[in-house]
C-alpha cells in the first residue's frame, strides 16, 4: 500500500503531519512525538530522510508530499530544516512548517554557513569522518559525531543508555549534504512555528531565534538539548498541534467566505 491510499484509507479529516529526522538520526528519533499525535487522531508519516545531500533529500521528501490528499503539516528536527525549507516550495497542501531545533535557511544558505554564524556549536569539533564513493565516480565524506562525545553534544537531557543507542544507530550525513544550500524558501509562503531548544550544543539557541525572527515564526522555547523531541516530545507534539490547529482553522474560515 503506497502513502498516499494508507492516508485515505484512514481518512481522518485532520492533515497529515510528515516527520522529518535530521543528520545523525533517523525516523525512530520522532517515536515519542508519534504516539503523541497518533492519540490526538493525526495521521503520521516520519520519513527516512536520505542525508545525501539538500536537492536530493528535498527531492525524495517532496516525491512523498505530492502522493498524500489533503492538507500537510510538516515538522523537521535539525539539517531536516534545510530539507523542508526546499522541499515544501510550491507544495499546494502544505499549509504548516514546523522547525524543531532546526534551521530555516535563506536561498544560498547551507548548514555550515549558518551554524558558523554564532558560536556554541560543539559540532565542528565531535565530528569524525568516512570516506565513501560519491554517486559521480569521485568521493564524499560520511560524518558521524564521535560515539563517546553524542550524549553530551547531541542529547544530553536524554537518559545516558537511551543516548548511547542513539550514537550507536545514528544516521551519517554526506559532507556534502552539510555545506549544499538551498535554492527555494518555503517559509516565505507558509505559515512556520519553531522550537528553540535553549541548551542545544548543535544549533546554538541565538541561531534558531535569529532565524524565527527573521521567518517571523511562532516561537517557542523550551528547556532541552539538540535531541529535545527525544526528550520531551509532549512539548514538541503540542507544537505541532497548535500548528495544525491554525491553519485548519483558516482553511475553514476561507471555505465559509467561499459559501
Amino acid at each position: 500500500m503506497n502513502a498516499a491510499s494508507d492516508m485515505s484509507a484512514q481518512d481522518t479529516g485532520m492533515p497529515t503531519v510528515v516527520l522529518i529526522h535530521g543528520a545523525f538520526a533517523g525516523s525512530s528519533s520522532w517515536n515519542g512525538v508519534i504516539a503523541n499525535l497518533k492519540g490526538r487522531g493525526y495521521p503520521v508519516i516520519a520519513v527516512a530522510n536520505p542525508l545525501r545531500g539538500v536537492q536530493k533529500d528535498a527531492a525524495y521528501v517532496r516525491a512523498l508530499v505530492d502522493s498524500l490528499p489533503g492538507p500537510v503539516v510538516m515538522a523537521a528536527h535539525s539539517y531536516g530544516g534545510l530539507v523542508m525549507t526546499e522541499a515544501a516550495d510550491g507544495a499546494a497542501n502544505v499549509k504548516a512548517l514546523v522547525y524543531v531545533a532546526s534551521v530555516s535557511p535563506d536561498v544560498g544558505e547551507s548548514v555550515i554557513d549558518l551554524v558558523g554564524k554564532y558560536p556554541g556549536s560543539q559540532l565542528p569539533t565531535s565530528i569524525t569522518m568516512v570516506p565513501i564513493p560519491s554517486e559521480d565516480g569521485g568521493m564524499d565524506m560520511d560524518q558521524y559525531i564521535k560515539v563517546d562525545m553524542f550524549p553530551e553534544v547531541f542529547a544530553a537531557d536524554v537518559d545516558r543508555g537511551t543516548a548511547e543507542i542513539m550514537a550507536a544507530t545514528q544516521r551519517p550525513a554526506t559532507a556534502s549534504a552539510q555545506v549544499g544550500s538551498v535554492t527555494k524558501t518555503a517559509w516565505k509562503t507558509i505559515p512556520s512555528w519553531t522550537v528553540i531548544s535553549t541548551q542545544d550544543q548543535g544549533i546554538p539557541p541565538d541561531l534558531q531565534r535569529f532565524l524565527a525572527d527573521r521567518a517571523k515564526s511562532t516561537v517557542v522555547e523550551i528547556d532541552g538539548s539538540h535531541a529535545v523531541a527525544v526528550s520531551q516530545p509532549d512539548a514538541v507534539a503540542d507544537v505541532i498541534d497548535t500548528a495544525a490547529r491554525a491553519t485548519t482553522r483558516v482553511m475553514q474560515m476561507s471555505k465559509s467566505r467561499q459559501r
